[in-house]
């Protein structure tokens, strides 16, 4: 994905240049940041440069980068180890707010990146000798493209002014081995995940994966660090979702997909499309009445009642009652776990209970005599666990 980032580490010609050559950086823009009034110019950030109502833009470059070939964390600490960020509205010789050193971030991951990165660079700075850091980091609001003669100037002027301001401290370089990451045996969900930052890979698992309570395990991974699997699929792509069985591939998704996307393929992957609990889930079918997993489930101890593929509780064993139907009965399902929907189908008003979650189909919901509903719902597609 494309994504871009805004440093100010002093005057913006050597900056510019300093980003433009790095591995995964697609464009670097001389341009001015930070600042309130409209429509900056060099002339203007020059005049303002010692106002202290803190509405002078700075000197900064857009970068606009590649974040499947660099991550912004690699920029991020390339822009501390290239500038001094102890000097308050200056670097060198170079005087004034305009001048000044900041991160203008655009994603929340560049946002924690940032800070984490001057605590570290905060802690080597001060075994150097070196003071307290004063860099700004603050979200972009606007960038304004600096005049045309300002953009690859030191390409067009190899002389020119760029002095080296960097205070020589770096980082250490990070430990990049990873622990192999080797098939459990039997069936288990592997997700790929992207060496940077990927929104999508992020989106995965704020919307389907950090909520499964299934029991096929589900583990997320880099690519590099998969050994003994056998995979069939180019990971050339994040999130790409392996669906593993003794180490082989049998299924697989590349890129995001929904919670409902996820748990057909899952369904398939762990029920079978054969089976009569598949059946039930994904084509509204029936058990048979007094089938053998309702025979299991009627006396069950007390407990709950969960989806056979999220895991998410749908029914509890004190609203249970036997309705000498042959299907599992409930008075209720636990608050927030079904949705209700209008079934017409085979010439017949019926509503339909569906879980929430997976969107598995579980059964109907019928009125009693007496006021209350009673939950129809399908053994086939429930897991039990009892209370501990």
């Amino acid at each position: 994905m494309i994504t871009s980032i805004v440093f100010a580490a002093g005057c913006f010609w050597g900056v510019e240049k300093h980003f433009e050559h790095m591995d995964g950086v697609l464009n670097a823009v001389s341009g001015y940041a930070g600042g309130s009034y409209e429509k900056p110019t060099y002339k203007s950030v020059l005049v303002h440069r010692y106002d202290k109502s803190g509405k002078n833009y700075a000197e900064a470059v857009k970068v606009t980068y590649d974040n499947s070939k660099v991550d912004a964390k690699t920029l991020i600490k390339s822009f501390w180890e290239m500038h001094d960020p102890t000097q308050l509205n200056r670097q060198g010789n170079d005087i004034g707010n305009n001048y000044r050193s900041a991160i203008f971030y655009t994603n929340e991951y560049q946002k924690e990146v940032a800070f984490q990165t001057e605590e570290k660079y905060q802690k080597l700075l001060n075994a150097h000798g070196y003071g307290k850091i004063i860099t700004e980091i603050k979200p972009l609001r606007k960038f304004y493209p600096a005049e045309g003669y300002h953009q690859d100037y030191l390409q067009k002027n190899p002389n020119g002014y760029c002095p080296n301001h960097a205070t020589n401290v770096k980082f250490a370089q990070e430990q990049t081995q990873l622990n192999a990451v080797m098939p459990l045996g039997g069936k288990e969900i592997v997700v790929i995940k992207s060496e940077h930052f990927c929104p999508y890979c992020e989106k995965f698992k704020e919307e389907v994966s950090s909520a499964y309570k299934g029991d096929v395990p589900m583990r997320t991974v880099l690519a590099r660090s998969l050994k003994g699997f056998d995979i069939k699929t180019k990971l050339y792509a994040t999130p790409t979702i392996l669906f593993i069985e003794n180490g082989k591939e049998v299924a697989h998704h590349v890129g995001y997909m929904n919670e409902k996307e996820f748990y057909a393929i899952l369904g398939g992957f762990k029920l079978g499309k054969n089976s009569q609990s598949y059946r039930v889930a994904f084509n509204e079918g029936t058990d048979n009445r007094f089938c053998k997993q309702y025979d299991i489930f009627k006396h069950t101890p007390e407990g709950v009642f969960v989806d056979k593929l999220s895991g998410e509780v749908l029914f509890d064993t004190r609203d249970r009652f036997n309705s000498g139907t042959g299907w599992l009965s409930f008075y209720k399902a636990v608050d927030g776990a079904v949705e209700e929907r209008e079934d017409n189908s085979f010439g017949m008003h019926r509503i339909e209970i569906v879980a929430k979650k997976s969107g598995i189909h579980l059964g109907h919901v019928f009125p009693l005599p007496d006021g209350r509903r009673r939950f129809c719902i399908n053994a086939t597609v429930l897991e039990f666990i009892p209370k501990k």
